[in-house]
C-alpha cells in the first residue's frame, strides 16, 4: 500500500479562477459569440454570477462584447495567447509521447506518418504488446493507393498535389487507372466521411492497417496515426475498438493543436 507521503500532493488553486475559466471554455467549445444567458447556461452558472467574470475578463482582453448585439466573444488577448501556444507546439513531439500508451490501447504496432517531399512517410514506430509484430521502418515512404496512411493523406491533401505525386510514382505503371478515376475518388470520399482509412491485405497479404487523421487549427491534416497488425487480429469487420482508441488519441492531439473537437462517428 502506498503511504500518504508517497502520494503526490494536490496543488492548491484559486477557485474563482477555475469557475471563471468555465466561461472561457464554453466560448472555445461553441466557437461563436454568445448572449449572456446562453453563455452562462453553457458554463453551468447563473447569468448574475457570470457577468462579473465577463467584466473582469473584458478589462484584460480575454473577452470582448459586441456593442451592437451585446454578445460576448473571445478578445484580443485570447487570440494572442492562442497564437503563441500554437507556435510553441510541436505536433510530432506531442504525438510521439502518446505512442506507447496508444500501442497498449490498440494492442498492435502503431506509427506516425507525415507528408514528406516524396509523399506519406513513416517517422515514428511503437511496437505493440502482442507476440506478433509487424515491422515498419522509420523513413519509409508509403503508397498513396495501397496503405491506410497513404489513402488518408490522399483524401485530405490538395487534389492537384495528390494527382501530381500519383503521376510521378505510379502513373507509368498503371496507365489503365488514371489518378482521378471514379472508383478512387469514391474511396477517398468514403474515407473523409468515415474519418479513418483501412487497407486490408494490400501491401502485404494477411496484414491490415488503420489510420486516423490529426488536424491543426486550420483543419489541415498534419499527421496520421496508424495501427497495423495481422488481418486475423485486426480484421476490417472487427476494427471498431482499434479505431476508437486511435480516434480518441487523434482527437486529443487535434484539440491541442488548435482544432475544434470532432463529433463522435460510428465505426
Amino acid at each position: 500500500m502506498d503511504s500518504p507521503l508517497s502520494r503526490p500532493r494536490e496543488q492548491r488553486g484559486i477557485q474563482s479562477v477555475e469557475v471563471g475559466g468555465q466561461l472561457l471554455r464554453a466560448l472555445a467549445h461553441t466557437g461563436r459569440p454568445m448572449a449572456l444567458k446562453d453563455l452562462a447556461r453553457e458554463a453551468g452558472m447563473p447569468a448574475a454570477k457570470a457577468h462579473p467574470y465577463l467584466v473582469s475578463f473584458g478589462k484584460i482582453g480575454l473577452i470582448e462584447q459586441d456593442g451592437g448585439n451585446g454578445r460576448y466573444g473571445l478578445g484580443p488577448l485570447a487570440l494572442q495567447l492562442g497564437l503563441i501556444a500554437l507556435q510553441q507546439v510541436d505536433p510530432i513531439r506531442l504525438a510521439s509521447a502518446e505512442l506507447p500508451a496508444l500501442a497498449r490501447a490498440v494492442g498492435h504496432t502503431v506509427a506516425i506518418a507525415v507528408w514528406g517531399s516524396l509523399g506519406p512517410t513513416i517517422i515514428r514506430v511503437e511496437q505493440g504488446p502482442g507476440a506478433v509484430h509487424v515491422v515498419m521502418r522509420h523513413g519509409t515512404t508509403v503508397s498513396l493507393r495501397g496503405t491506410a496512411s497513404g489513402l488518408l493523406f490522399a483524401a485530405h491533401r490538395p487534389q492537384a498535389e495528390v494527382a501530381r505525386l500519383l503521376r510521378e510514382r505510379d502513373g507509368a505503371k498503371r496507365p489503365q487507372e488514371p489518378e482521378d478515376g471514379g472508383a478512387f475518388r469514391d474511396r477517398l470520399n468514403g474515407i473523409r466521411a468515415a474519418g479513418f482509412s483501412v487497407a486490408a491485405d494490400a501491401t502485404v497479404p494477411g496484414i491490415t492497417a488503420l489510420a486516423v487523421p490529426v488536424f491543426d487549427g486550420q483543419q489541415r491534416l498534419v499527421l496520421a496515426l496508424t495501427a497495423i497488425g495481422p488481418s486475423a487480429m485486426l480484421a476490417a469487420q472487427d476494427h471498431a475498438a482499434a479505431v476508437t482508441a486511435l480516434r480518441a488519441c487523434a482527437d486529443g492531439l487535434s484539440v491541442r493543436l488548435g482544432a475544434r473537437p470532432s463529433s463522435s462517428l460510428p465505426v
